[in-house]
């Protein structure tokens, strides 16, 4: 018993961080910094130490936070899909994506290094009601208001697209009206669906009429597909209102970069909000979601417009429309999580070793 106590009294003073059970003693002159000098930043489990299959399911097993308090940016769900006008699912697609995201590694081919500049965390979940639309998107609303107001970007994992009018709700009390950079294969501007103004093909619609974004500074990207009128197009309404629209035909065979040029300059230095549904790629890259249309962008396409926002006042992003049970082997959710993880690398404040 006297060995026993000596050895307790023993025991190192310093004082450790405990990560899935291992412990690293914190150096001496991090100890020495207060809170006020000093940015703790968080970084993703690397698979080096922790087995990919291993660890909590959070957005590239960062930590899991409570609230956006203290961070810069942070991944939030919203597991929605109450809107869905074909195949259902994507209220499961915030787990699924978080699933895969474990492959993910802390940089990016260009050099990003968003978790050496900015706190990021995952912050889980809206809870909200999966059986009244409209007190789904008052709920929403109010979380991404709490959010804003911590000067928090958010970066959404969806969910169906009707979730982008309620953030872009919030988006305008914290921002006023911004840019918008739509990329989808749907216009999703529709007046009504089936006599609902609240579906995953009106979100824009709606936020246009009540002045959520800027007209003549919203554009949108890779629409396709049969159309229910000649005239239609599928962007008369937008045109009019002042939109830019690049169908997908306009895309085929081509780099993006000198498209996002474009939009760049287009956009100024007002804020912008991106909103990526995976639709948008080609079902070839991206089978996992609710209405799918041939003809679509490539993966590579995907990456070159969300790099090519790099320079651009991003004030949140979403990627929306994942469907797990349509996504047999993971790779629509995996190339989610990837985009996700381009539009951090995008946001402004993020270094680059370039």
């Amino acid at each position: 018993m006297h060995r026993l106590s000596n050895q307790l009294l023993r025991w190192p003073s310093r004082p450790s961080l405990l990560v899935q059970g291992i412990s690293r003693p914190i150096s001496k002159n991090i100890r020495e910094q207060s809170s006020h000098d000093r940015k703790e930043f968080f970084k993703p489990i690397s698979g080096l130490d922790m087995p990919r299959a291993g660890g909590i399911a959070t957005m590239m097993r960062l930590p899991h936070k409570e609230s956006s308090k203290g961070l810069d940016a942070c991944f939030v769900g919203i597991p929605f899909d109450s809107g869905c006008s074909n195949r259902t699912g994507t209220r499961l697609g915030p787990r699924q994506i978080r699933t895969e995201s474990c492959l993910l590694r802390e940089y990016n081919t260009q050099g990003a290094a968003p978790f050496a500049s900015l706190r990021v965390a995952d912050i889980g979940d809206v809870s909200l009601s999966m059986y009244n639309i409209k007190k789904a998107c008052e709920s929403i609303r109010k979380k991404y208001k709490e959010i804003l107001e911590n000067d928090c970007v958010p970066l959404t994992l969806g969910g169906d697209h009707s979730i982008s009018y309620p953030i872009l709700q919030a988006i305008k009390e914290k921002h006023g009206p911004v840019g918008l950079i739509h990329v989808d294969a749907h216009a999703d501007s529709s007046d009504e669906m089936l006599g609902e103004k609240i579906a995953h093909g009106t979100p824009f619609r709606r936020a246009f009429d009540e002045g959520l974004i800027i007209p003549e500074k919203t554009i949108q990207i890779g629409l396709r597909g049969s159309q229910y009128s000649v005239k239609d197009g599928g962007q008369s309404w937008q045109v009019e209102q002042g939109f830019r629209v690049v169908p997908a035909e306009e895309c085929w065979y081509k780099s993006m970069s000198p498209l996002m040029a474009e939009v760049r300059d287009m956009m100024g230095q007002v804020p912008v909000y991106l909103s990526f549904d995976i639709d948008a790629l080609d079902p070839a890259f991206a089978p996992g979601t609710g209405t799918p249309e041939i003809g679509g962008l490539t993966s590579i396409q995907g990456l070159e417009i969300i790099r090519g926002c790099r320079g651009i006042k991003l004030v949140g992003a979403d990627l929306v429309e994942v469907s797990p049970p349509y996504d047999t082997n993971g790779t629509t959710a995996l190339t989610g999580a990837n985009l996700l993880f381009e539009m951090l690398c995008a946001l402004p404040g993020v270094k680059y070793s370039d």
